[in-house]
Order: structure tokens, then C-alpha cells, then sequence
């Protein structure tokens, strides 16, 4: 088991806490709490020596969605195109 941790800049504030996805097999579940500012991400994985890739990953998704939030992510192996949609679902979730 893995914790990472991330901050990007963001302009966007989210309206309302949002819950998204289940930790299981391939799935990754986000949950998400409005911020001012900065979004911050905290990955909890079950998979190890992944940091590049969700790094990367994560530095793509807010540089097109700058949402101020705080996010928690717990990855069961999720692929980063299931992070990727997670992320997207929280964020709409969390529209007002």
C-alpha cells in the first residue's frame, strides 16, 4: 500500500463535496471537497512504484480542469483512463 501526495494550481472552486466510484478490482473511488485555490490529491494504492505515471496523469487532468477541490483517491489498480474518468464524474458530481 502506497500514499502519494500532489498539489496544482487551480481557479475553478468546486460547489459541493461529491463521492464517485468503489475501491475494487480495477476501479478507483474519488471523493471530493471544495477548496479555495489549489487543488490537493491525496492517491491511496494498492500498487506500488506507479508515482511517474500518476504524476503524470494527474498533472494532465488539472492542467484541463483546474478545479480547486480536495481529493481523495482510493485505486484498487484502476487504469489511468479509469482515473481519468473518475476525476471528470467527481468534478461534474460537484457542480452546482
Amino acid at each position: 500500500m502506497q500514499t502519494l501526495s500532489y498539489e496544482f494550481p487551480a481557479d475553478r472552486p468546486a460547489a459541493r463535496r461529491s463521492h464517485v466510484g468503489v475501491v475494487g478490482s480495477g476501479d478507483v473511488e474519488v471523493l471530493m471537497t471544495p477548496a479555495n485555490g489549489i487543488a490537493r490529491v491525496r492517491v491511496r494504492t494498492s500498487v506500488d512504484g506507479f508515482d511517474t505515471v500518476w504524476r503524470t496523469v494527474l498533472e494532465r487532468f488539472f492542467a484541463r480542469h483546474p478545479v480547486a477541490a480536495d481529493f481523495e483517491l482510493n485505486d484498487f489498480g484502476a487504469t489511468p483512463g479509469v482515473v481519468t474518468l473518475r476525476l471528470r464524474q467527481a468534478i461534474e458530481e460537484g457542480r452546482a
